[in-house]
């Protein structure tokens, strides 16, 4: 059965929704527990029936996006384990974690959402794994290990690169009109990355199928943790 409790109850699901309107609009500290049971239209001891404190509720809020951004990465890698070439795999990182704004909010450095997420040592080392740099660092010894990216150039480097294009084009892709007309924003970011990553001869089937194989295990690690998290930010576990 899930451990998401917004799938078993229709007044979780609008505490999250409202929760999250109200924290994107005024910020985690300004955020009270009673406006979110206002805005859901429940009482605020149904929110308490739910999560023990907001910082509970937040924190759950935040790690379902984290959950539900490694739960598409997974989802394409498995159907088509090519998805894992770098020039195929990084538009979908961006455009992905795009659909997630809280993610982005920490991204900006909202201070007081930091603050919450950092506060338990378990807590902040998961969440340290799951920012765009840690990912790079690493996805990408998998990536070199299987020939997926090129070897004439440090490791190091390489992954520095990759990460400053992904927050470059991330940010570029926020907001859309940046784009000059008739440009494919995607396609710049895949050719980009193929000239910046990738060998000059492409990996066999069988290398990209085990980059593939490694990246999911690795991905479905933190997936375990993000729902054994949210699983302990509940009140009602099930």
């Amino acid at each position: 059965m899930s451990q998401l409790i917004e799938h078993h109850s229709r007044k979780a699901a609008r505490i999250l929704d409202s929760a999250r309107e109200l924290v994107l609009d005024h910020g985690v500290h300004k955020v009270t527990v009673s406006e979110i049971a206002r805005a859901a239209g429940v009482g605020k001891g149904t929110v308490y029936l739910y999560w023990p404190a907001k910082e509970d509720l937040i924190l759950g809020l935040f790690a379902r996006e984290l959950l539900a951004f490694l739960d598409e990465i997974t989802t394409r890698v498995s159907a088509d384990p090519a998805t894992v070439l770098p020039h195929r795999l990084a538009p979908l990182l961006v455009r992905t974690g795009l659909k997630f704004p809280l993610a982005r909010r920490v991204q900006s450095g909202d201070a007081d959402l930091l603050r919450l997420l950092t506060q338990q040592a378990g807590d902040r080392e998961l969440f340290a794994r799951t920012t765009p740099s840690a990912l790079c660092e690493t996805g990408m010894p998998i990536h070199h290990r299987h020939g997926l990216i090129r070897h004439d150039r440090p490791l190091a480097e390489l992954t520095y690169a990759v990460h400053a294009v992904l927050t470059g084009f991330g940010a570029a892709l926020s907001d859309p009109a940046t784009a000059a007309l008739g440009v494919d924003p995607d396609q710049v970011l895949a050719d980009t990355v193929a000239r910046l990553l990738e060998p000059p001869v492409a990996p066999s089937d069988s290398a990209v199928a085990a980059a593939a194989e490694e990246s999911l295990v690795f991905l479905r690690q933190i997936q375990k943790s993000m729902l054994d998290l949210i699983e302990r930010s509940q009140t009602l576990q099930r």
